[in-house]
């Protein structure tokens, strides 16, 4: 599953994943410092979906065709890595929840694996999006 995921990472940005206002994202690079969680789409369009950094801690989505940072607000629960199992962000109109399960790997290094994730992102006036993800964390050397 990780290796089928790798080639995601170099396609280039898709403007709507399986129709929602949800957008894939362009490759991105691992953080200086810290780790970061790359999360790809699982539905019908394979994507670049999400990207949740510890430090900055933060959400980066594509969203109406727009790349959003969101700034995290809350973090909740410790897995490998000591990555929260639910992290919430916030910015202005915008909200979004990640919960993801976290799994060290041996054929891993410097990082670990995200069999499960799903993103909800609320907007005020707007529907709820919910979207599951998998993916990989990379963590600086």
């Amino acid at each position: 599953m990780i290796l089928s995921l790798l080639p995601l990472l170099l396609q280039a940005a898709i403007p709507s994943i399986d129709g929602l206002p949800v957008g894939g994202l362009s490759p991105q690079t691992l953080p200086k410092k810290g780790c970061a969680a790359y999360l790809f789409s699982t539905g019908q369009t394979r994507t670049l979906a999400a990207v949740a950094t510890m430090e900055p801690a933060s959400l980066r989505i594509a969203l109406d065709n727009a790349v959003v940072d969101l700034p995290r607000v809350e973090a909740s629960g410790t897995q490998p890595l000591n990555i929260p199992s639910q992290l919430r962000y916030a910015a202005g109109e915008i909200s979004a929840t990640l919960d993801l399960t976290v799994e060290q790997r041996p054929n891993l290094n410097a990082g670990a694996a995200v069999p499960r994730a799903a993103l909800r992102v609320d907007r005020t006036g707007k529907d709820t999006i919910v979207m599951p993800l998998a993916g990989l964390i990379g963590c600086a050397a």
